[in-house]
């Protein structure tokens, strides 16, 4: 990372050391702060009105300017984001997380403000996002096609791939860095997720029995010898080659990959166990590995006409005012 303060340093080591955050997220804080920063030199002056905005250098940022930040340079900073950047809800959702991140760090975690200006800054109103997913009988015709593909090695690796997408609500990066020692007692999976954090997955009936087929044809001179599913080259297979397996198992299915893909299975699993499996919404949480259960909540939309016929089936829904 070129043109990086200490203070700004300091704290992305904190996210990934201690936070434990993926560097994903790391790199997506840093360019949010980036334009924090260049931000607040133009607005405080520091810089010639002529400069272009991507060239402004924020080496020298340091504690004494961050300390003059208020509310009103955040409220202002949001501001610009929509009027000069055109960002969308989405990312100034992100925005005022690496803020409200990197204020909370400096108030609370390395004492160097007295106070923390973004503890008042609010969220932008987001419009709820209904998660995309396969109906039951979609997902049975996806796992119905991979049954149908010829070649004996691709129809067993991907019929077990899906079946594990389909039943267990793994992120596509999950999946693809799956090593044979991951499964414990042929009956739990172990994954590293978010935050390279660790969860225990319980594998189904249909998963146990899936991967056991598989790991019968699995090549035994494999490249890589951990790697539970290869390519047909005997490697690891990449995320890449997971994601266009996926797409020609949803386009034999009539479904358009613009909006379907190996993510939203993982939406799909989410949804068939919270509706058919009479999970509450903490143990979701835990399956799925979400940090947040106002993550797992949007899969509670699936389930009004369960809600709406317990009401109607209480007892005393039928009483009459005498």
């Amino acid at each position: 990372m070129k043109e990086i303060p200490i203070i700004l340093e300091d704290y992305l080591n904190y996210m990934e050391t201690i936070k434990g955050s993926s560097p994903n997220t790391v790199k997506e804080y840093y360019f949010d702060l980036r334009i924090f920063f260049r931000f607040l030199k133009l607005r405080y002056k520091l810089v010639d009105d002529d400069i272009e905005f991507d060239e402004i250098d924020i080496s020298d940022v340091d504690i004494n300017l961050i300390k003059k930040v208020n509310i009103q340079d955040l409220h202002a900073y949001l501001s610009f984001t929509v009027k000069s950047r055109e960002n969308g809800t989405y990312t100034r959702f992100r925005k005022v997380a690496s803020i409200r991140s990197f204020f909370n760090y400096l108030y609370i975690k390395v004492n160097l403000i007295d106070h923390n200006p973004a503890e008042s800054l609010e969220f932008p109103k987001t419009d709820i996002r209904y998660p995309v997913y396969l109906t039951l009988e979609e997902s049975e015709n996806l796992l119905d096609a991979a049954l149908e593909n010829k070649n004996e090695f691709f129809r067993k690796r991907d019929y077990a791939i899906i079946t594990l997408f389909l039943n267990c609500g793994l992120r596509l990066s999950e999946l693809s860095s799956i090593d044979i020692d991951s499964i414990k007692d042929n009956d739990t999976l172990n994954v590293i997720g978010k935050g390279n954090k660790e969860r225990t997955i319980f594998l189904n009936e249909a998963c146990i029995e899936a991967i056991n087929d598989y790991l019968l044809i699995r090549p035994k001179d494999a490249k890589d010898n951990k790697a539970l599913f290869l390519s047909i080259r005997k490697l690891r297979m990449s995320n890449r080659a997971i994601q266009h397996m996926i797409d020609r198992y949803l386009e034999k299915i009539g479904l358009d990959t613009s909006i379907y893909s190996a993510h939203k299975l993982r939406h799909t699993a989410a949804t068939l166990m919270y509706k058919y499996g009479n999970v509450d919404i903490r143990a979701l949480q835990s399956i799925l590995g979400h940090e947040s259960v106002s993550t797992t909540q949007i899969y509670t939309h699936i389930d009004d006409e369960r809600l709406r016929e317990a009401i109607n089936n209480n007892p005393l829904s039928k009483r009459k005012n005498k």
